[in-house]
C-alpha cells in the first residue's frame, strides 16, 4: 500500500508540474503575440504619418520677380522642385538641362506643370540671379531664394541636405541633394526623379504625376 501510494503521489506531482508548465508556456506565447502586435501597430502608424508630414513646413521666400512665396506655392497645380545653386559646376546645370528637355518633350501635356528652383546658396543667389539662371530651363521654371533661415526651413521640410564646402581663398561650393521632387496639386509628395535618371523613366514619372493631379 505504501509503495502504491508513493507512486500515486509521484504521478500527481508530475501532472501538477506539467500543468504549471503548460500554463506558463501559454502565458509566454500570449505575451509575445501581444508585444508583436503592438510593435506592428507602431510601425504602421509611423509609416502612415510619414508621407502626410513630409514636405510640410512654414517658410517665407521670394521668387525671381520679387513676389512673396510660401508653402502654398505647391497648391493648385502639379510641381517639380529642385534645390541647387547657380555656381554649381555640374549637378545643377545638368539637372536644369534635363528639366528643360522634359518640358520640351511633354509639350502641351505639361502646360499645368510648374517647376521651382530653390537655391541653397542665398548669400550669392539674389532674386535677379536665380531668375536669370532659371529662365533658360523654360517659362515654367521659377527661381526662388530667401534668407538663410527661411531656406533652411524649406530644406528641412523636404529633407534636403546641403552644406557649404570651403575652397581656396574666400571661395566655396555647396554639397546638396540632387533629386528632383514630384509634388501633386495638393502639395503632397509623390516621388523623385534621380540625378541623371533615364529620360523615358523620368517622363513616365511626370506623366503619372500629371494624371494624378
Amino acid at each position: 500500500m505504501t509503495a502504491t501510494r508513493g507512486i500515486e503521489m509521484a504521478l500527481h506531482t508530475i501532472r501538477t508540474w506539467l500543468w504549471i508548465s503548460v500554463i506558463a508556456l501559454a502565458v509566454t506565447v500570449g505575451a509575445a503575440a501581444l508585444l508583436l502586435r503592438q510593435q506592428g501597430t507602431t510601425a504602421v502608424a509611423s509609416t502612415s504619418t510619414g508621407p502626410s508630414t513630409f514636405g510640410k513646413g512654414s517658410y517665407e521666400l521670394v521668387d525671381h520677380r520679387g513676389d512673396a512665396m510660401d508653402e502654398t506655392m505647391f497648391i493648385g497645380q502639379p510641381s517639380v522642385l529642385f534645390f541647387g545653386f547657380t555656381h554649381c559646376p555640374e549637378v545643377c546645370p545638368t539637372t536644369m538641362a534635363e528639366m528643360a528637355s522634359w518640358f520640351e518633350t511633354l509639350g502641351p501635356e505639361a502646360q499645368d506643370l510648374r517647376a521651382y528652383f530653390v537655391t541653397v546658396d542665398p548669400e550669392r543667389d539674389t532674386p535677379e540671379i536665380v531668375g536669370e539662371y532659371a529662365s533658360w530651363a523654360g517659362e515654367q521654371m521659377t527661381g526662388v531664394t530667401g534668407t538663410p533661415e527661411e531656406i533652411a526651413k524649406i530644406a528641412k521640410a523636404w529633407g534636403v541636405y546641403y552644406e557649404k564646402v570651403p575652397l581656396e581663398g574666400d571661395d566655396y561650393t555647396m554639397d546638396h541633394t540632387a533629386s528632383v521632387y514630384l509634388i501633386d496639386d495638393k502639395g503632397e509628395f509623390q516621388g523623385t526623379v534621380a540625378y541623371r535618371e533615364d529620360k523615358d523613366t523620368a517622363l513616365g514619372k511626370l506623366r503619372n504625376l500629371l494624371a494624378k493631379s
